[in-house]
């Protein structure tokens, strides 16, 4: 892939071979990062998974940097009436259902009770491409709407393992400082490390590395 002159200027800063503490890597992606505007920090991970083996989960980050997402709660009842008090953009049943089949769109994660899976799951062609679908193992189908409403409001995030074995989660902005992005990593390190599956043989994390939107990675070393 070619690359611009400004990416190969930062390129040729560091040694891209040298790995580094979390607090060194974030301290040299911020150096390195040349954008004209403030650019995601991203960390990715690469696994030691056999095939048919993933980590997928949800994490909440101690240092947030996005803002407040637009919550759509899928519920009835006294449900219905939990999800409103807790602060959710939007709850409805079948009324949200069907607005979203006409192609509306204006929200950032979805959750369900149980017993609403059955409608909701009429919108798998709509929402699964979108990332948008209420699953269980990301709490997002559950009966304890306000807990599941509170941590989405304190930044809960999904991350999954792709098909490369590969995890990669977005822990801040360049502005930020390397020390918070240096703890934001420490935490995803050790929750993908927790999930590690039980039948996992050798080394379960294989390599670490720290970029920016558009620069060069930086590899990086456990904790």
């Amino acid at each position: 892939m070619k690359r611009g002159k400004k990416f190969q200027d930062a390129v040729k800063k560091y040694n891209k071979q040298e790995v580094y503490t979390f607090e060194d890597g974030a301290k040299l992606v911020k150096e390195l990062a040349f954008a004209k505007f403030d650019e995601t920090v991203d960390f990715s991970v690469r696994l030691n998974l056999k095939k048919g083996q993933s980590v997928r989960d949800t994490l909440v980050l101690p240092h947030q940097f996005k803002g407040e997402k637009k919550i759509l709660v899928f519920a009835k009842g006294a449900k219905a009436e939990e999800a409103k008090a807790a602060g959710a953009a939007y709850v409805g049943d079948s009324d949200l259902v069907e607005k979203i089949k006409g192609g509306w769109l204006d929200f950032d994660v979805a959750v369900a009770t149980p017993d609403m899976m059955k409608d909701v799951g009429k919108l798998g062609p709509i929402l699964g491409r979108r990332g948008l679908m209420p699953n269980p193992k990301t709490h997002t189908v559950t009966f304890d709407i306000k807990e599941a409403i509170a941590e989405l409001k304190k930044g809960r995030t999904e991350y999954r393992s792709d098909k490369t074995g590969i995890v990669s989660v977005s822990i801040g902005k360049v502005s930020m400082d390397a020390a918070k992005l240096a703890e934001n990593m420490a935490v995803v390190a050790s929750e993908i490390e927790r999930k590690r599956p039980a039948d996992a043989k050798g080394d379960f994390v294989l390599s670490l590395a720290i970029s920016s939107t558009m620069g060069p990675g930086v590899k990086v070393k456990k904790a």
